[in-house]
């Protein structure tokens, strides 16, 4: 079959995405509201949030620099789903995201944390 790998992969879990950031306690916070997932662990230099499945761990990096937007260097977005998008995104922005002048979706919203990472508030899907 074309596209096989011709030797079984070790399948791998996903347990949790890091975001590198320069406060990971704040983050963590910011993250818990929009998600409602709990702070499992919060230090200085680490934080995690979580819902026994799926996990967001917030690591501290000092000098990190968000990638430009839109640009080349976004190397990834985090993507959620809600029941109303105008709702959401007036909610996030007042917990302290942002809202870039680039909007390329048509029906989602994209939207910077407080430290500059990148997700959009998408809607819920058609059925």
């Amino acid at each position: 079959m074309p596209g096989r790998l011709s030797r079984m992969t070790t399948k791998a879990t996903l347990i949790a995405v890091t975001l590198d950031c320069a406060e990971p306690r704040r983050l963590a916070e910011f993250y818990s509201k929009i998600t409602g997932f709990e702070v499992q662990y919060a230090e200085d230099e680490y934080a995690g949030i979580g819902d026994g499945t799926t996990m967001f761990f917030f690591q501290r990096v000092p000098d990190r620099k968000p990638s430009s937007w839109p640009g080349p260097d976004k190397q990834m977005h985090l993507d959620f789903r809600v029941p109303d998008v105008a709702k959401a995104v007036a909610e996030y922005l007042e917990l302290g995201a942002t809202k870039p002048e680039f909007q390329p979706g048509d029906g989602y919203v994209t939207l910077a944390d407080p430290e500059g990472h990148l997700f959009d508030v998408c809607p819920p899907r058609e059925e």
